[in-house]
């Protein structure tokens, strides 16, 4: 069966972006996008909520043609035009783009169905509302969380409204040059 992995950015007092949705204090260099294209590669369908697939869809098609593209553009803008996408959204309706799907209704059953499918892993990027339903509704099994070296004092939560809790398993932590540990946990069955 296909895992659902949630990867995020967290300031270390927990939260994933500022009031405002600002994320200009996430530290990124060359090994950490290596380290994530060992994740991308892993994986062949992108999950995101509507705000962060529009976002992505804004940048990431053409990210790797322009001229000043770097080694991670070029590499991630082709995992992202070849990779299945779902969105989660009430609002937005089907796009007819290809390898793009919508999800806005029966979270449970549909997400559950495509873990069932063969396939790799499905990885959900940022996407903080969609994120916190899929959480509270337990369809994630497993973590990857970057702690970034910041304390934002206010913003959207990492983890909000958990009605029970979820416990975990360490599976490994990394530590990059630039002060960000990536924490790697698995959801412990009941």
């Amino acid at each position: 069966m296909r895992k659902l992995i949630f990867f995020m950015h967290s300031s270390l007092d927990g939260f994933v972006a500022g009031l405002n949705g600002e994320m200009n204090w996430i530290k990124f260099d060359d090994a950490m996008f290596d380290f994530v294209g060992t994740m991308t590669d892993q994986a062949d369908t992108a999950l995101y909520g509507r705000v962060t697939y529009q976002m992505m869809e804004s940048y990431w098609p053409t990210a790797g043609e322009k001229p000043n593209a770097s080694k991670h553009d070029k590499e991630h803008s082709i995992w992202y035009n070849n990779v299945s996408k779902v969105i989660l959204s009430r609002t937005m309706k089907e796009i007819g783009q290809n390898n793009t799907k919508v999800i806005s209704e029966n979270i449970t059953d549909n997400i559950n169905r495509l873990k069932q499918q063969d396939g790799k892993n499905i990885l959900i990027f940022g996407s903080p509302s969609a994120s916190h339903s899929l959480l509270n509704k337990r369809l994630v099994d497993e973590f990857w969380i970057f702690v970034n070296p910041i304390l934002l004092g206010q913003g959207i939560p990492l983890f909000k409204d958990i009605s029970e809790s979820v416990k975990l398993s360490l599976i490994e932590t990394k530590t990059f040059d630039i002060g960000v540990i990536a924490l790697h946990y698995s959801k412990i069955s009941k």
